[in-house]
C-alpha cells in the first residue's frame, strides 16, 4: 500500500523543495564550494561537482577523484543496486588510525542517464563533516540514503520512520 504523500514544507528564500525534484532523478552539474573532512583532515575540496536530485531525496554530492585524497580511501566490501543508476560500490576513510567504514560510494558504470557521476565519489554526511558554501551538511533521515540536507534544501525528506512508501 502506497503511503499518502507529505504536504512539502513551505519554501523561503533562497530555499529549493525536495517536491519539486523530479522521479526518475536528475543530475546537475554544480560549481558550488563542495568540502568533506575527518577532523582537520580534508577529504575533498572541489567546485566541480554532481549533485543528483530526486523526489523526498536531499541531493547527492558526486565529487571529481582528482580533487579527492585518494590515498584515505580504500575498497569496502560490499555493493548495492540503484533502480537509476545502477550498481554501487563502497569505500573506507582510513586517516592515521580512524577508519570509517562504508563512508562513501560510488557508480563506476552508471547506466547511461547517469555517465556524468562515473567515477566520481559521494559521501554520507554525518561520518564525514561535509560543506556547500561553507554550510554544514546533516544527513537524509535514516541512515540509508545519502542525501545532504543543507539550509537551502527543504523536505519533508524520505528515509525517516514512516516514509517507505513514498
Amino acid at each position: 500500500m502506497r503511503l499518502p504523500w507529505p504536504d512539502p514544507d513551505p519554501i523561503g528564500p533562497g530555499q529549493e523543495s525536495v517536491w519539486d525534484y523530479p522521479r526518475p532523478p536528475r543530475v546537475e552539474q554544480s560549481d558550488r564550494h563542495v568540502v568533506v573532512q575527518l577532523g582537520d583532515v580534508v577529504l575533498a575540496d572541489t567546485r566541480r561537482a554532481w549533485r543528483v536530485m530526486e523526489t523526498s531525496h536531499a541531493p547527492s554530492w558526486y565529487l571529481p577523484p582528482d580533487d579527492i585524497a585518494m590515498q584515505h580511501l580504500r575498497q569496502a566490501p560490499g555493493r548495492s543496486m540503484c533502480e537509476w543508476k545502477g550498481q554501487a560500490d563502497y569505500l573506507d576513510v582510513a586517516v592515521d588510525e580512524i577508519v570509517v567504514p562504508r563512508v562513501a560510494w560510488r557508480y563506476r558504470n552508471p547506466v547511461p542517464a547517469f555517465a556524468p557521476i562515473a567515477g566520481y565519489i559521494a559521501f554520507y554526511p554525518g561520518a564525514v563533516e561535509c560543506t556547500v558554501d561553507g554550510q554544514a551538511a546533516v544527513p537524509q533521515p535514516g541512515g540509508f540514503y545519502g542525501g545532504w540536507i543543507t539550509p537551502d534544501v527543504v523536505g519533508p525528506f524520505k528515509g525517516g520512520e514512516g516514509t517507505l512508501g513514498w
